[in-house]
């Protein structure tokens, strides 16, 4: 856990950022996602559908017509990198590609002037509300409960899982190469990278399209960046055996302080630097690609939303704690490419997400925060018609197949719109946490992976903000009570 020096640090972060919200008030938002969510999409999306007044219906300070200017400004941190708005919405809306995915930390601030809903408060404060937007890997989230776990527990839950039917083909090459050392011998940095080199690909591995898992710490084993080959990214889970002290220098030990390593120069300053100063919380997942490699690709998804949701802060705090700490008291777990599905499957899809968040605030014992779930598409690339087929009619998407993308043999060259019957989830949510019969996986949705829309225009020629599905019912839950 953090140490009394970081608590310390935590609370003057914290108290220095309400001393600016007297003058300047500011939510932090954090943005994170776990793999082929679709986090850099959806803050472009937001972005761009505030600062050009988007149809967002649900949205009631938008819609109302409360808000009489959106701009962005210079952020608060200038240690973090910015977030390439500019880069990615150039990406979107010229090329129609969508961006690299973010890799690393990265912030933007949002300023929207508005006029509050009540008279009262239109009197007494100015209606000025600053989004700090912090936009950072969901791998990393599932490294914080490393904070609370010694190197042996570690090891055990590591080796249980690769252990584990849907994963042990992948991680073969790494249990043999484990089954080498002889963790009481003294340690020599050759096996060692060896070791951790092996041990990184299954974790890669298991992020695959066809497997989709998602518990797989340590985090930045996937995202290495400028910590690629140091000491503290060059370990591997051990069968120690517990109680036992293993003579300084030998392997044991040697990855024993190296996992200690990661904890105090990776995890810790992510803690306490920026998730222990968030406000306000929405994790983005793909749950199709979960639900389309299988019954324990879901519960491996229910297993990291646990991990998650155990991390958060949760709760109101009171009006004398909140200037030395925070408490994230809004978390929006939202279901992303819901374009990819007919609408007559969208609340089939947030019915499954929610019963899985059930589960996990359940074994996570959360409480506090407030909690909700949505499908949603950040930026809609597909319409909706209907065909006929032989008699009967099917409710298909239309759009763009991305160059390279195959649908029944046919491929496509990044120009051609086509139709495609993505198919349908089950009603009873359970089913996809058990499968069909003996467990097997249910008949898959159709996936493809379409190019980002053509922005329509007005018959002034003004250009619309980017579509969306339920951007609106997003932003009213994580924003709305601090625009009112």
């Amino acid at each position: 856990m953090p140490s009394i020096a970081d608590e310390a640090r935590i609370a003057f972060d914290n108290l220095a950022d309400r001393g600016a919200g007297l003058f300047h008030p500011t939510i932090r938002l954090g943005v994170a996602g776990l793999s082929r969510a679709g986090k850099t999409v959806f803050i472009t999306s937001l972005i761009h559908n505030l600062l050009h007044g988007g149809r967002l219906p649900l949205f009631e300070a938008q819609s109302s017509g409360r808000i009489s200017r959106t701009y962005l400004e210079e952020q608060p941190d200038d240690a973090v990198p910015r977030f390439q708005y500019e880069e990615h919405i150039r990406a979107i809306v010229e090329e129609r590609v969508w961006p690299q995915s973010t890799r690393a930390i990265s912030e933007l601030r949002l300023t929207v002037e508005f006029e509050s809903a009540s008279g009262w408060a239109r009197f007494v404060r100015a209606g000025k509300l600053s989004i700090d937007i912090v936009d950072y890997p969901g791998e990393w989230l599932l490294d914080l409960p490393l904070l609370e776990k010694r190197y042996e527990t570690f090891s055990a839950e590591a080796l249980e899982r690769a252990r584990m039917p849907s994963r042990a083909a992948m991680a073969e090459p790494f249990l043999q190469a484990l089954a080498t050392i002889d963790l009481a011998a003294p340690a020599n940095e050759p096996d060692s990278q060896r070791l951790s080199a092996a041990f990184a690909a299954y974790l890669r591995a298991c992020r695959e399209d066809r497997t989709a898992l998602s518990t797989l710490p340590p985090g930045r084993f996937l995202m290495p960046g400028d910590l690629d080959g140091s000491p503290a990214l060059t370990f591997a889970p051990l069968a120690v055996e517990p109680g036992r002290i293993y003579e300084k220098g030998s392997f044991a030990a040697v990855h024993a302080r190296r996992y200690e390593a990661y904890k105090t120069v990776v995890v810790k300053p992510f803690f306490r630097d920026h998730f222990a100063r968030l406000d306000r919380q929405i994790l983005l997942i793909d749950a199709l690609q979960a639900i389309n490699a299988g019954p324990e690709a879901v519960q491996d998804l229910e297993t990291a939303l646990a991990d998650i949701l155990a991390c958060f802060r949760p709760g109101r705090a009171s009006w004398l704690g909140s200037l030395v700490t925070r408490r994230i008291d809004r978390i929006l777990v939202a279901a992303t490419k819901a374009d990819h599905l007919h609408r007559s499957n969208h609340q089939r899809l947030e019915n499954i997400v929610r019963r899985l968040v059930d589960g996990a605030v359940s074994r996570a014992k959360l409480s506090g925060a407030e909690t909700e779930v949505v499908a949603m598409a950040a930026i809609r690339a597909t319409r909706e018609a209907s065909v006929a087929d032989r008699g009967d009619t099917l409710p298909v998407i239309v759009g763009t197949p991305i160059a390279g993308e195959e649908i029944a043999g046919q491929r496509f060259d990044g120009h051609t719109e086509t139709a495609v019957f993505p198919g349908d989830l089950p009603e009873e949510a359970g089913r996809v946490l058990k499968g069909g019969d003996g467990g097997a996986r249910l008949d898959p949705v159709t996936f493809v992976r379409f190019k980002p829309p053509r922005l329509e225009k007005t018959a002034e020629g003004l250009t619309l903000s980017l579509p969306h599905i339920r951007l609106d019912r997003s932003l009213q839950f994580l924003l709305g009570d601090r625009l009112a």
